[in-house]
């Protein structure tokens, strides 16, 4: 019988957007993949897919019940590694699989960037701290993807049994790539860009905290200095059409290309000249990655996620999350010097292979190989003792 493994996260596109490599390589070593999550996508390498009602908030109803089907599906399948992501699918599983623990199977926590984090409300210390401390002694390995929270899980003595960094999700620097100057002046012009027009793009949700409209302000103080710029925002979200109508106000729109969802970020970021981010709150972004394997520099707002990628003056530049004048200086910057901004787009090609897929992969083997031979040896502990 084929040992098997649990994934278990609060969305289903979770596993389809970060996961497909890790779940293939359990699956040609033998393994046989299962995946617990809400929704109904079909998803690759897949032995086994639960649709389960967990809910993104930790007071909704519909988490008691998922709390019941996933502690029935753990017990009755008899898994050897339960890897759980994302904050609600990491703590109903975790409960869950108490009682798997006690069989021999091993718990995996990956933390995309804690809720309490340096500069956090109040309230997130109070609700997710002391969470996250108690599920931390139900987990036996815990995994940070960002420097500030694997040294707050050592610092404060999270009682996992090992804490360990993992630099990320990996971005896949062979699909992510730098255009040669021909190649970037055709895509431009398929996308109806002239080769002269200074190109910022920005990649994410619009909600309150991607915070565009920071950029949007930063852009209306350069209209004057920067005629021949234009904004690429990809992506959709509660607070695009506030987005556009502040556009609008502030004489930007003509600057601004709001272009929806995108399947062609691949091809987009290269034909851009910057990268921008106004977060005010990331783990360790997959689109400023994404940006440096496509050898841009970045300008972004000062979080945990933008520091860990972002060298100050060497691959972009870092700005308080609501200082407008600043982040419209750094732009300025970017756009006169040429020169410069070439060299960074290069220390950023540099510095993203530390986070490369291929990186990230065997990083995580190097942690799966002795939880896959723990648990064998568990499990056979366990059958000695009950004869």
């Amino acid at each position: 019988m084929k040992p098997k493994v649990l994934l278990c996260a609060t969305v289903d596109y979770h596993f389809k957007a970060f996961h497909l490599p890790m779940m293939e390589w359990f699956q040609k070593n033998g393994w046989e993949v299962h995946v617990a999550a809400k929704g109904e996508l079909s998803l690759q390498y897949v032995d086994r897919k639960f649709n389960i009602p967990i809910h993104r908030s930790p007071i909704s109803l519909d988490n008691v019940k998922a709390y019941r089907e996933l502690k029935s599906i753990i017990d009755k399948e008899g898994y050897s590694i339960i890897h759980c992501h994302t904050p609600m699918g990491g703590a109903l599983a975790r409960l869950a699989a108490r009682g798997a623990r006690k069989r021999g199977a091993k718990v995996v926590y990956t933390a995309h960037g804690f809720h309490f984090y340096k500069g956090a409300p109040l309230a997130n210390w109070l609700l997710y701290y002391p969470i996250e401390k108690f599920l931390a002694t139900v987990t036996d390995c815990l995994i940070t993807i960002n420097n500030e929270d694997f040294r707050r899980a050592l610092t404060d003595r999270f009682r996992a049994r090992e804490i360990h960094h993992v630099h990320g999700v990996g971005v896949p620097t062979g699909t992510f790539c730098p255009l040669s100057e021909e190649g970037k002046k055709e895509l431009r012009s398929l996308y109806n860009y002239s080769e002269d027009q200074f190109l910022m793009i920005y990649g994410a949700e619009f909600n309150a905290n991607k915070n565009q409209e920071l950029i949007i302000r930063a852009l209306a103080k350069l209209k004057e200095k920067m005629p021949d710029a234009k904004l690429l925002f990809a992506g959709e979200g509660t607070m695009l059409g506030s987005c556009r109508d502040l556009a609008n106000q502030l004489g930007v729109a003509q600057m601004v290309d709001f272009l929806g969802y995108r399947k062609d970020m691949k091809q987009l970021m290269p034909i851009c000249d910057v990268a921008v981010s106004s977060s005010l709150r990331e783990g360790l972004p997959v689109n400023i990655m994404e940006a440096m394997a496509s050898g841009l520099p970045i300008v972004a707002t000062t979080n945990r996620g933008h520091q860990e990628l972002i060298e100050e003056g060497r691959n972009g530049f870092l700005v308080e999350p609501n200082d407008v004048e600043a982040f419209a200086s750094r732009l300025q910057l970017l756009y006169n010097f040429r020169e410069s901004r070439l060299e960074m787009g290069r220390r950023s090609l540099e510095r993203v292979k530390d986070y490369s897929i291929d990186r990230v992969q065997m990083e995580l083997q190097e942690l799966y190989k002795p939880l896959m031979e723990q648990t064998v040896e568990e499990t056979e502990r366990l059958q000695w003792n009950a004869l």
